[in-house]
């Protein structure tokens, strides 16, 4: 399928996933979110690493705030991501809790690179990997800005992808150079993803 016709279906599939997430009742997601938290930091990865990258979630997304509280908690050193302006890359920077963040592009609470220490060495880390949806492969589908797609290309620590098990399914559309994550958790499972890591 030429690459051109990608584009409409990833929109179609988007407002899909989206709607999926607005109408979720609080309770249910919060249930959900909970059940996801637990799964998270009872992996090994987790339990391993000393540096947790993780996207700081907006309200239709899995949260990830108490999986920050638990992570500093837990003493590691914990790591959101900035856009940097006129880009579409971005840049992490270690923060000591949420209280530093302010709200920034697109609206998603971002740490304040006057008073954050930046990281560029991502040694014995773990990311975890904003989507819409996850396939049985470990393929996402972002927001279609690009942003973490340009940095898992230079990423070669452990990415997993957080979703609710209805914002899962058999497969999506991706291009050649997209990376899948490694593991996909839901609120009913983890889902261990094989991919070879030299093609990336």
């Amino acid at each position: 399928m030429p690459a051109a016709d990608i584009r409409p279906i990833k929109a179609g599939l988007r407002e899909k996933y989206k709607q999926i997430r607005r109408t979720m009742p609080t309770v249910q997601k919060s249930a959900l979110d909970k059940r996801i938290s637990d799964r998270v930091t009872g992996l090994w990865q987790y339990r391993q690493c000393n540096l947790l990258l993780t996207y700081v979630s907006t309200e239709i997304e899995v949260d990830t705030r108490d999986i920050i509280r638990r992570a500093l908690v837990d003493g590691k050193n914990v790591a959101v991501p900035r856009c940097i302006e006129g880009t579409r890359n971005m840049r992490f920077y270690l923060i000591n809790g949420l209280h530093e963040l302010a709200p920034g592009a697109f609206g998603v609470l971002e740490p304040n690179p006057q008073t954050s220490q930046p990281i560029d060495v991502f040694e014995n880390s773990l990311c975890i990997v904003p989507a819409l949806c996850y396939d049985s492969k470990g393929y996402r589908l972002g927001y279609g800005k690009g942003y973490y797609d340009r940095f898992l290309s230079g990423y070669d620590m452990t990415a997993i992808g957080i979703a609710y098990s209805s914002c899962v399914c058999r497969k999506l559309p991706h291009g050649r150079f997209d990376r899948p994550v490694e593991l996909v958790v839901t609120e009913n499972y983890v889902r261990k993803v094989k991919f070879t890591r030299k093609a990336w």
